[in-house]
Parts: C-alpha cells; sequence; structure tokens
C-alpha cells in the first residue's frame, strides 16, 4: 500500500483561498491513482496536522506530509516537525514546494493571465519571514524569475523584511505600469495586501497551476521513496518526474 499524502495548508478564512487548497488536492489524486490524498492545516482551519498524523498511523498506514508552503519557516521547521516527530519510520515530512524553477515559470504564466506587457517592471511579492534565509530565498526566486522575464524584476515582502511590495513598487516605476507577481498561495489575507501595495497590475496567486501540483507530486514521490514505500505505479513514475530536492525525514 502507497503512503498517505497529507496535504499541509496553513489555512485561511477565505473561501476563495480554502477552495483553491482543495483544488490542489484533487489535482493531485488525479496524478497518483492508488494514493489516498487527505487535507491537514498548521493554523485557521481544521483537522489539524497531528489529527491527521496520528490517524493515518492508528490506522497502520504510513504517511507522507507534503507543505503547501513556499519557503521555510517557522511552519515547517515547528509545526510540521512536531507533527511527524514521535512517528519515526511512519510517517516523513518532505520540503516546502519552493523554491522551485516550475514554480518560477508559473509566476510568468500568471503575469502573461493576468495581461502584463513584455519589458514591464515587475516586482515578485512574498509574504515574508523573521527568517534571514527566507529574504534571501525571496531575493533567488526573484533573480531566477528575472532569467524568464523581459523587463526588470525586484522582490518586495509584505511582512518582516525589507523592502516593503510599496517600496519595491516605489522604486520600480517608471514611465509605464509597475506589475506584481504573486509568490502566493491563492487568495486571502497576503494577496488582499498585494492588491493594496500600489502595483498597477496584480497577478493571481500561484494557486492549482500545474507546475505547482507537479512539485507536489514530485515531493511526495520521494518522499515516499524515503519511506520505503516502493508499491505501486505512483511510486514508479518517480523517474520521469525528475528530482524535488531532498527529504527531511521525521
Amino acid at each position: 500500500m502507497n503512503p498517505t499524502l497529507v496535504l499541509c495548508a496553513h489555512g485561511t478564512d477565505d473561501p476563495a483561498g480554502r477552495a483553491v487548497v482543495l483544488e490542489i488536492a484533487s489535482n493531485l489524486a488525479v496524478r497518483l491513482p492508488g494514493v489516498r490524498v487527505e487535507v491537514a492545516y498548521v493554523d485557521v482551519q481544521r483537522p489539524a496536522l497531528g489529527e491527521v498524523v496520528d490517524a493515518v498511523v492508528a490506522a497502520s498506514g504510513q504517511a507522507v506530509v507534503v507543505p503547501v508552503l513556499l519557503t521555510l519557516g517557522y511552519h515547517t521547521e515547528v509545526d510540521v516537525a512536531e507533527a511527524v516527530a514521535g512517528h519515526r519510520g511512519r510517517v516523513i515530512s518532505t520540503g516546502p514546494l519552493g523554491p522551485h524553477p516550475l514554480l518560477e515559470s508559473a509566476l510568468v504564466d500568471r503575469l502573461r493571465e493576468a495581461g502584463v506587457a513584455d519589458g514591464t517592471p515587475v516586482v515578485v511579492g512574498l509574504a515574508g519571514s523573521s527568517r534571514a534565509e527566507a529574504a534571501e530565498v525571496g531575493r533567488g526566486v526573484a533573480s531566477r524569475v528575472q532569467d524568464l522575464w523581459n523587463g526588470p524584476v525586484s522582490v518586495g515582502f509584505l511582512a518582516a523584511a525589507e523592502p516593503s511590495v510599496t517600496q519595491a513598487v516605489s522604486a520600480a516605476r517608471g514611465d509605464g505600469p509597475v506589475a506584481v507577481a504573486s509568490y502566493l498561495i491563492g487568495p486571502g489575507f497576503f494577496q488582499n495586501r498585494l492588491a493594496q501595495a500600489g502595483g498597477d497590475i496584480v497577478a493571481g496567486p500561484l494557486g492549482a497551476h500545474p507546475g505547482l501540483v507537479q512539485v507536489a507530486v514530485q515531493r511526495y514521490l520521494f518522499g515516499a521513496a524515503a519511506l520505503g514505500g516502493r508499491s505501486g505505479n505512483p511510486i514508479d513514475d518517480a523517474d520521469h518526474l525528475g528530482t524535488a530536492g531532498p527529504t527531511v525525514a521525521a
């Protein structure tokens, strides 16, 4: 039996944001036939991650926790780690979805969907974190988006780091419009703040973009392989899905 995929999201009060997580889970179930997909949260919503993990183990199962988060931070290093810590050998947590080249390509797709023209200055907007390495990750994301975008690209943060998105938009402004790319999972508090940061065009969040779903599939497959769960077609499909980086064992 293949390990259960526990899709772990932050949680939100926004109905559209909640729907995005469920859409990602639904797409994963299609991409991974034979794998049970459960959704859990670290804040705001239930069921809590620990409850879902405990239930899987109680049913004599194994689980791969895939955080629907874009950078390392408190939730991955504390909340997720605590939820899996007591189940060594039965549960493993992978790294967050980002950074990843497929997500950076997805950002560009979202810009084009929003009608942003080539040459338009772009600010990549991130939620931000008190961890210094998270800010460095954000700058790296912007640098790689620059390689994909025909126009200047900079980075801004909504909390805890500088420059703020508002500051970055002001710095990028010339004679024409400035666009904001959303390095966020779905609608909600932070997407609303991006919309108020002064950009002329604000692209939609990553959502259930096929690239994001692909990264989540990769994370699961490598996590399942690390658990030793090599039965069934989903695990056998790992070779053609590319690498997802290291997993973090509980």
